[in-house]
């Protein structure tokens, strides 16, 4: 029989406990079991009856304290300054608590009667109770601005970058936060218009200089116009949400799903389990399960939530930071796949046979929990042998069968030949305060592949379900090249030695044939850079165009509705088709449809364009303190006005402007994608290796100015280098130009001057 602790023990624990007190914590505690449970909730009972504790919910609490996470109203600033809160949810029959609130400098500036949402710390012997720590501001969500602060004698003002905005804001000397003169600031809105008519502002954060690694993401999204601010209604349905629980669901708890991120992941929308198949007609088959956060049950359509993400698209990601589709509430919480936790989800059950080739599935609505938050990396060690203590456990009924499944999906994916690049990707590498400190080659390891086969091929059950129920949906559609692009890659393929059939479909296998050829030589990253030129860009549409790069006749994206619009659509085709729910598309989607798939194939672009000049912006201030530094590179472009060089080391793309080259004329071939010198015969032409110099590095537009130095190895010829002074050689000797041309230039001169002196 356990011991039943006295109600002043369970009081002391509950005291020191704030965040554990619900009777299954107490029991737990205190050793108690069975039937002693009784005597417990009798003893909590009396406690609550006697005012000692307070119910809420299925926890117990003491009335006089106030729970760890609680809400506040700002008072007034008190005769030294110091910002006090009041509590919302006291219900203590004592002397309502002292709170402290201690800003920090990253904080929003609090004023009287805004109500924040805060982390308390009780702090005894103090002229206060609790010390509070802002989480965020809520009930209010003034507007923000991004600009460059301009001092004046009464306060300044702020000039947004924003092209977009209509007027510059005043800024109270209280509310300057101690920003200097041509300092980038963010600042949010302080009230109604002021003196000669014009928005007041007060500063939140000080960016430092425009040109600064800490504003390059900013400033990126202020100019492409990536909302990154949710509204009041938005975050408060947010706020409101709550977890799902199995009503109406299938119960998936049991299966060992774990998700597989990147480590420095904040959000898990996949999991993934995979087994041998124990059906005797599938010898040798794998049964594969995907399960996707279902955003659709907690994102209805028309909801505040469903207006900002449609809105958005997708979500955006640059080197420091996530603008996200959904507030954290849902794509940090709610809606991640947390190790060990309920979560609810839309899953699918694929049959694969020894070949790879999906035989079956179906979805269902579910509820999972995630046996392990997995790394790509530490899943691949596994496999090679080298098991943490995390995958260890996991290795033999959990990893191995995923990979065994995956080797089957390669056998498919070999027959079936989708569009096979190989373009090393970069990752930038931060420090804390934003600064690059390197730029290193994305990993590609058999772990990354195979959630992308998993992924793949749960998006083509997805399309395929939804099509045969005739269900309206968004299709990914990736058509085939354009012929006049597919004509310069075939030029570029002769130029190089190679061949790219003419006069039949095109098919991915032509070009991976071509790709292959390539392979191992010294045209290899000319010919796949060419390729994914001719390439064109994927889109959403309700109709149906197939997928030409991933060689499927249907595709649609199903697996990742926290950050992309087209997903949760997907989602909620697959909620309506199967009568899960009255939380499924509505007819005012289904009308709306096609307009949906153009914003959201625009906002993709967007956001895009966004992310790669940021990461041009990184490159260039990384690169700013080697100027005058010589570099390796390929010609990645050609254009009228110079050729653009991508250098080896970091991935970065500079302009060789044609002004720079020299004095001659340089003829340039659109078609050809070439520049060729008129005097010289000098031909600049994209795949080739060159030697540059670095000129300028400007981190505020991210360009890089780079001077040619040798092509292909072999330094310029006669007639290369600046125009200044003259031309000059690599090795900066003047070189003049052929006696025979100075002499024909002269006489044709002389002529001239001859001519119009006897008329």
């Amino acid at each position: 029989m356990s011991r039943i602790p006295s109600k002043a023990e369970i009081l002391d624990w509950i005291s020191a406990n704030p965040t554990h007190t619900s009777k299954r914590d107490i029991a737990k505690a205190f050793g108690i079991k069975g039937a002693d449970r009784i005597d417990l909730k009798r003893i909590l009972k009396e406690l609550e009856a006697e005012g000692h504790l307070q119910k809420r919910k299925k926890t117990y609490r003491d009335p006089d304290q106030l729970p760890p996470v609680t809400v506040l109203q700002v008072k007034a600033p008190d005769a030294d300054g110091d910002l006090y809160g009041r509590p919302l949810e006291w219900h203590g029959e004592g002397v309502e608590p002292i709170i402290l609130i201690l800003p920090r400098a990253s904080d929003p500036a609090l004023g009287e009667g805004d109500k924040i949402l805060v982390k308390l710390q009780q702090v005894p012997d103090q002229d206060h109770n609790y010390e509070a720590r802002l989480i965020r501001r809520i009930g209010s969500n003034p507007k923000r601005v991004l600009g460059i602060f301009r001092a004046g004698s009464e306060g300044g003002r702020i000039v947004p970058i924003d092209k977009a905005a209509s007027s510059e804001w005043m800024v109270a000397p209280d509310a300057i936060k101690g920003a200097k003169d041509g300092e980038l600031v963010e600042a949010e809105q302080a009230g109604p218009k002021g003196r000669m008519g014009l928005p007041r502002a007060r500063i939140v954060e000080r960016l430092g200089d425009p040109a600064a690694p800490k504003a390059v993401s900013l400033i990126a999204i202020h100019q492409h116009g990536i909302p990154d601010h949710f509204p009041d209604p938005v975050m408060a349905e947010a706020d409101a949400a709550k977890p799902m629980g199995l009503k109406g669901r299938e119960d998936l708890r049991e299966l060992p799903l774990v998700t597989i991120d990147p480590a420095d992941a904040r959000d898990h929308d996949d999991a993934c389990y995979a087994h041998a198949d124990d059906d005797p007609e599938n010898p040798g088959g794998h049964v594969i399960w995907v399960a996707i956060a279902d955003v659709a049950a907690y994102v209805r359509p028309g909801s505040a939530l469903d207006r900002e993400a449609r809105k958005r698209g997708n979500s955006s990601y640059f080197p420091d930071r996530v603008v996200p589709m959904l507030p954290d509430r849902l794509s940090g919480d709610l809606c991640s796949l947390h190790e060990g936790v309920p979560r609810a989800c839309i899953a699918v059950r694929m049959q694969v046979d020894t070949e790879g080739n999906k035989i079956g599935h179906r979805f269902v609505r579910g509820l999972m929990r995630s046996a392990a938050s997995l790394h790509y990396a530490e899943v691949q060690d596994a496999q090679d042998g080298n098991a943490n203590e995390k995958t260890a456990p996991l290795l033999e009924d959990v990893i191995k069968p995923l990979y065994a499944a995956y080797e089957a999906l390669k056998r498919a994916r070999a027959v079936r030949e989708p569009l096979d690049l190989d373009l090393p990707e970069r990752k930038i590498i931060l420090d804390d305060a934003g600064t690059v400190t390197s730029v290193a080659f994305r990993d590609r390891l058999d772990a990354h592949k195979l959630i992308e086969e998993f992924m793949i091929l749960a998006n083509v059950a997805a399309a395929e379900t939804l099509i045969k129920k005739r269900s309206p949906l968004l299709f990914r559609v990736h058509e085939e090249p354009a012929q006049e692009k597919l004509e310069a890659l075939r030029e570029t393929a002769r130029a190089a030695g190679l061949n790219l059939a003419k006069g039949q479909v095109l098919q991915t296998r032509h070009l991976n044939a071509l790709l292959n050829h390539a392979a191992g030589t010294d045209e290899a990253e000319l010919i796949n850079i060419s390729t994914l030129r001719s390439m064109q860009q994927a889109y959403y549409n309700p109709e149906n165009f197939g997928h030409f790069g991933l060689a499927l006749k249907n595709y649609a994206h199903f697996t990742s509705p926290i950050r992309r619009y087209a997903d949760l659509i997907v989602h909620r085709s697959l909620v309506s088709s199967h009568g899960w729910g009255d939380d499924g598309l509505d007819a005012a989607q289904i009308e709306r449809l096609e307009e949906t798939a153009t914003h959201i194939s625009d906002t993709e672009r967007r956001s895009m364009i966004a992310e790669r000049d940021t990461t041009d912006r990184y490159l260039a201030s990384y690169l700013s303190e080697r100027v005058g530094s010589e570099f390796e590179g390929r010609i990645s472009g050609i254009a009228r006005f110079g050729a653009f060089v991508k250098l080896d080391e970091t991935g970065a793309d500079g302009l060789v402007p044609v002004r720079s080259i020299g004095r001659e004329f340089f003829h340039f071939d659109a078609q050809a994608g070439t520049l060729m010198g008129a005097d010289t015969g000098m031909t600049l032409a994209i795949g080739q290796r060159v030697t540059v110099r670095l000129v300028q590095a400007a981190p505020v537009t991210g360009g890089l100015e780079l001077e040619l130095l040798a092509i292909e190895n072999l330094e310029l010829p006669k007639g290369g280098g600046s125009r200044k002074g003259g031309r000059r050689s690599p090795a900066g000797r003047t070189v003049k130009r052929k006696a025979a041309k100075s002499k024909h230039k002269a006489a044709k001169v002389k002529r001239k001057v001859e001519r119009k002196r006897r008329e």
